[in-house]
């Protein structure tokens, strides 16, 4: 009834809890089929949490090599602006370049083409759907000031035109496209990619944040939709204005902000594709994970459980009468 937050400490539950964390702190050292070594380390979604890999893995993968590649789920939108907002601030990390990763059938898709008839030579719709990764591109280049190359993601249905098309509009930004033919060539096929990123590389950059922590939360929350996602401004509900005064309140007021928001759209409205101009972006709920030091902040139909399919694989899962187990994969 006090509306204080609740601590582990408080329920005496810390201890049980570091026990239960001891091992899974560390991160796993694991391999590529071609024997590169990679880091795992946490895998939340960025339509609901951060989307980055932990600070640990990626402290530790800066350690063991000369480029370490890290990934941050999900578009410039959310995973690439958490990471940059959130754990580059946090963790004092200071990112070189950035890969953007496209393909033809989701440019598409943006530009209105039903997911049946993607595999078509569209240009016409690939020139409509371009704007969404093209303000990716612009997010990375002018709102964090970092040098970027957009590496198309190669299927077999892509056709020579589609693939000229993404790359002239793409240099029309000064950004140039790598093809990253990986999928089917192994190692081999992300030669040209890896050029790129090299070249980036050694360019300086003026790296800079979207927002700066001071400032009240919804000033932070207009900061994301106006830089990031290219929207008018956030509107907040009377029960997130009032979490919002009260995280304040707390002391909370200064941390970094991470959106739970649909993946499929720049808004918070999945069905509006493409990069739409003059939005609002709801927030209905505001929350803090005082841990991670960041406060979450809940918009549109966002469910916080995440991937979940809608028939369970567990209906698929059986047993016969000889004691086999069936549907696992």
């Amino acid at each position: 009834s006090e509306q204080k937050p609740v601590t582990a400490g408080d329920l005496h539950a810390e201890g049980a809890m570091t026990a239960l964390l001891k091992d899974a702190l560390k991160p796993n050292l694991v391999q590529t089929l071609e024997h590169v070594p990679a880091i795992v380390h946490g895998g939340p979604f960025a339509n609901i949490a951060h989307g980055c890999n932990s600070v640990t893995a990626t402290k530790m993968a800066l350690k063991l090599a000369d480029y370490a590649i890290t990934e941050a789920g999900f578009g410039a939108d959310l995973g690439a602006e958490k990471f940059l907002d959130i754990k580059c601030r946090m963790a004092d990390l200071h990112p070189s370049a950035v890969v953007i990763v496209a393909t033809v059938r989701a440019l598409k898709y943006n530009g209105g083409v039903a997911k049946a008839d993607l595999n078509n030579e569209n240009l016409e719709a690939l020139e409509k759907g371009l704007p969404n990764l093209l303000k990716h591109v612009d997010n990375i280049k002018n709102v964090y000031k970092l040098p970027c190359v957009v590496a198309i993601n190669a299927f077999p249905t892509d056709t020579k035109a589609e693939l000229d098309l993404v790359e002239a509009k793409c240099k029309e930004l000064g950004v140039n496209v790598a093809l990253s033919e990986v999928w089917a060539k192994g190692g081999e096929g992300g030669l040209k990619l890896a050029e790129e990123v090299i070249r980036l590389c050694e360019e300086p950059n003026d790296f800079s944040y979207s927002y700066e922590l001071e400032g009240s939360i919804e000033d932070k929350l207009n900061q994301i939709v106006q830089k990031v996602y290219g929207g008018k401004k956030v509107v907040l509900t009377a029960n997130a204005q009032k979490q919002a005064k009260q995280l304040e309140t707390l002391g909370f007021g200064n941390c970094p902000i991470c959106v739970a928001k649909t993946q499929y759209s720049l808004t918070d409205d999945q069905t509006k594709l493409g990069a739409p101009t003059d939005f609002e972006v709801t927030v209905r709920n505001l929350k803090i994970s005082a841990g991670a030091g960041f406060i979450v902040a809940l918009t549109g139909e966002i469910m916080t459980m995440p991937g979940l399919p809608k028939v369970p694989a567990a209906e698929k899962i059986d047993v016969d009468e000889t004691g086999k187990i069936t549907g696992l994969f």
